[in-house]
C-alpha cells in the first residue's frame, strides 16, 4: 500500500469537490446564459475529484480498484480539463453558448477521444488537448487586463499544470514519488482555477447586494 499517495489523492479529491461546490454556490449570481458554462465547469472539477477519490481507495485500501481509477483518470484528462478551459473562455469573453451547444462540445470530445484511440495516437491527442486547454486558460486571464490578478492567476494555473505534466506519475524525483509531486501540484492548481472562473465577468453577472 502507498499511504502517502492515498493521502495525496484524498486531498486532491477534497480540493476538487470544494471547487465544484463553490462554483455551484456562485451560479445564483450569474445570468441564465452562464449556467451551462458553470455546470460544465462543475463537471470539470467533479471528474478529477472522482478519479482522485477512487485513487485514494486504490492506493490506501484495495489495489483491485486500479481499473476504475485508470478509467476515471482518463475521463478527467480527456474531458475534465478541456471543459474547464472552454468554460473559462466562455465566461471570460462573455459568450453565451446554449445547452445544446455545450452538449455538442461534450459529445465532440468523446468522439475525438474514440477516433484518436482507434488510430493509435491517443497520447499525442492528450498532449495537444491539454496544451490547447491551458492556452485557453492563459488567454482568458490575459484578456482581463488591466485587472492584474486574473492574468497572474491564469499564468500560475498553467505553470502548475505544466509542471504536473512534466512530473508525471511514474518513478521518483529525489525523495518523492513523482505521483505524490503530481498530486501536490494539482492540489494547488485546481483551487486557483476555480478562483479564476469565479472572478470572470460572464455574460450577465449580477454582483451580490451589500448587507
Amino acid at each position: 500500500m502507498q499511504y502517502g499517495t492515498a493521502l495525496g489523492d484524498a486531498l486532491l479529491a477534497v480540493a476538487c469537490v470544494a471547487c465544484a461546490w463553490f462554483v455551484g454556490r456562485a451560479r445564483g449570481r450569474h445570468g441564465e446564459g452562464d449556467q451551462p458554462a458553470l455546470f460544465c465547469a462543475q463537471l470539470g472539477f467533479l471528474l478529477p475529484a472522482a478519479a482522485a477519490g477512487i485513487g485514494a481507495v486504490r492506493y490506501g485500501f484495495d489495489p483491485s480498484w486500479q481499473g476504475a481509477h485508470l478509467w476515471l483518470s482518463q475521463a478527467s484528462s480527456f474531458l475534465g480539463l478541456p471543459l474547464l478551459g472552454a468554460a473559462a473562455l466562455a465566461l471570460g469573453r462573455g459568450w453565451t453558448w446554449s445547452r445544446p451547444n455545450w452538449g455538442r462540445v461534450v459529445l465532440g470530445l468523446c468522439a475525438f477521444f474514440e477516433l484518436f484511440r482507434q488510430m493509435g495516437y491517443l497520447e499525442d491527442y492528450r498532449l495537444a488537448l491539454h496544451l490547447a486547454s491551458l492556452a485557453l486558460i492563459l488567454y482568458t486571464g490575459a484578456v482581463q487586463w488591466p485587472r492584474r490578478t486574473p492574468p497572474l492567476v491564469a499564468a500560475a494555473v498553467v505553470a502548475l499544470f505544466l509542471l504536473a505534466g512534466l512530473a508525471g506519475s511514474e518513478g521518483v524525483a529525489g525523495p518523492l514519488r513523482r505521483i505524490d509531486l503530481f498530486h501536490g501540484l494539482l492540489i494547488a492548481a485546481y483551487p486557483l482555477l476555480a478562483w479564476l472562473l469565479l472572478n470572470l465577468p460572464g455574460s450577465a453577472y449580477r454582483p451580490a447586494k451589500a448587507l
